[in-house]
């Protein structure tokens, strides 16, 4: 067999990175980055997350492989309940991102991603699909500080508003053309079930015990939403 064949054999494999940690890992790093990057004097204003619908966190997104072109990451998503998503912080729905600039950041290294979703339609967006960002849903790179509003036409926009943490360096990036959705395989893993986003986020499951410190950040540092049934 031609060395040529045998990459073409691996490319399935290489395209994305090895991945041990299980769905309950993933749940407790993605409430441990969201915690620490509100907690921060330098991080996701408060003020835009008392707007947001829905918050995905990417923890440890790394690049794909030597051989490719691209970048694959998994995480978790919560949203407010009701269907004006007015209400309580829903059960983790497990996400999984591809492509993109995702996990090209820092040369390559782990990567956490933290993206606020902004209106109805972009939950909806991901919540029904994959959604390629700046495509079903937009996106732009979220403004940093505990007080700062949105300050461009673009961010005040846009649907989600986006951000990386890299070697200690935190801010808004950029994710256009970057593909995001429920992870279906490992929702079913978590709740013990076949189970969509849409039935998560409806309360057809109890969060699990690794969701502790996820939506006890979320309940403590926006409880109420300011802006309610944005289409």
């Amino acid at each position: 067999m031609s060395g040529l064949t045998i990459g073409f054999l691996l490319l399935p494999v290489l395209a994305r990175p090895a991945d041990k940690d299980t769905e309950q890992d993933r749940v407790k790093a993605s409430g441990d980055v969201l915690k620490e990057l509100l907690n921060g004097p330098d991080g996701i204003p408060l003020n835009l997350l008392n707007k947001a619908e829905c918050v995905i966190v990417l923890p440890s997104v790394k690049k794909a492989g030597f051989l490719i072109a691209g970048s694959y990451g998994r995480g978790a998503m919560t949203c407010r309940s009701g269907q004006n998503f007015d209400g309580a912080w829903s059960a983790p729905i497990m996400m999984q991102s591809s492509g993109g600039s995702f996990g090209l950041q820092a040369g390559g290294e782990a990567t956490d991603f933290v993206i606020l979703v902004m209106n109805d339609k972009g939950a909806r967006a991901v919540l029904h699909g994959k959604a390629k960002l700046g495509a079903d849903a937009s996106v732009a790179a979220g403004p940093v500080g505990r007080e700062a509003e949105a300050s461009t036409n673009a961010a005040m926009s846009a649907e989600m508003l986006s951000y990386s943490r890299a070697r200690g360096v935190f801010g808004g990036v950029s994710l256009s053309g970057t593909s995001l959705g429920p992870d279906s395989g490992a929702n079913d893993k978590l709740y013990g079930k076949k189970v969509t986003g849409d039935q998560i986020f409806g309360g057809a499951v109890q969060a699990p015990e690794s969701a502790g410190v996820l939506l006890s950040t979320l309940k403590e540092k926006s409880p109420t939403a300011t802006s309610r049934g944005k289409s």
